[in-house]
C-alpha cells in the first residue's frame, strides 16, 4: 500500500526537498502540493492523502487554521506541522488545531520518512513526555480552564486513563498504576477518543492539559 503525502509549505525549495525524499521510497508517494493553506485544504479534499505536511507560516491562510479546518471536516489525513524550532509556541496551537505531532525542517530524511509511516498508522509520532515538556513551557501562564461540558460524557474510569494519559504514562504503565489489563486500557483510550472527538493519542495528550486533568509543571 502506498501512503499519499501531501506537503504544503509556500517555499519551493522546501517541497522540492521533501518530494525527492518522499518519492524515492516504494511505499510513499506525493500527492499534491500546496503554497499556503488554503490550497492545503482544497488539495487534502480533493486527493484524500493519508499525510500532510503542514507548514505553519504560511500567507493568506496559514498552517494552523488549515490544520483546524482538515480536522473539522472528517478528513482522514493526519497531520504533521513543519517548524524551525522545536519549542515553538505555534506548535502547541497547532496540536490543539488538531496536528498529530510536528517535525524541524532540519529533519533527516529517514527520520522524515519514519515519521510518515508512524503517523499514516496511527501512532504517537510524539513520545507523551516530549509533548508533556513542549505544552509545560507554553501552558504555565495560561489559566487553569474549567473542565468543558464534554468531559460529563466520560465514565470515572475514563477520566482517571486520560489523566494518566495526559502524565505521560503508556498503556503497560497505566494498566499496572489501575490493575488493568492492557487491552481494557486501549478500549477506555478508544472510547475517549471517540466521546471526545480527538483523533489519536497525542491529542489526547493536549485535551486533558486543557480540561485540567494535567497542569503545567513549574520551573
Amino acid at each position: 500500500m502506498t501512503l499519499r503525502v501531501v506537503v504544503a509549505d509556500d517555499q519551493a525549495l522546501v517541497r522540492t526537498g521533501f518530494r525527492m525524499i518522499i518519492d524515492a521510497r516504494e511505499d510513499l508517494e506525493v500527492a499534491g502540493e500546496a503554497v499556503d493553506g488554503q490550497e492545503a485544504v482544497r488539495l487534502t479534499r480533493e486527493l484524500v492523502p493519508d499525510v500532510v505536511l503542514m507548514d505553519v507560516r504560511m500567507p493568506g491562510l496559514d498552517g494552523i487554521e488549515a490544520t483546524r479546518q482538515i480536522a473539522l471536516s472528517g478528513s482522514r489525513a493526519r497531520v504533521l506541522v513543519l517548524t524551525t524550532w522545536d519549542v515553538d509556541a505555534h506548535v502547541v496551537a497547532a496540536l490543539r488545531a488538531g496536528a498529530s505531532g510536528f517535525l524541524l525542517k532540519d529533519i533527516r530524511p529517514a527520520e522524515l520518512v519514519d515519521a510518515i509511516r508512524l503517523t499514516a498508522r496511527g501512532d504517537a509520532l510524539l513520545a507523551p513526555a516530549v509533548l508533556s515538556r513542549v505544552l509545560d513551557r507554553f501552558l504555565r501562564t495560561t489559566p487553569d480552564p474549567a473542565p468543558p461540558p464534554s468531559l460529563a460524557g466520560l465514565s470515572a474510569r475514563e477520566r482517571e486513563v486520560l489523566t494518566l494519559i495526559g502524565q505521560a504514562l503508556s498503556n503497560a504503565e497505566i494498566a499496572q498504576r489501575l490493575r488493568l489489563s492492557e487491552a481494557t486500557v486501549k478500549n477506555h483510550l478508544t472510547a475517549i477518543l471517540r466521546k471526545l472527538g480527538l483523533r489519536d493519542r497525542v491529542q489526547a495528550v493536549v485535551a486533558a492539559y486543557d480540561h485540567g486533568l494535567v497542569r503545567p509543571r513549574r520551573p
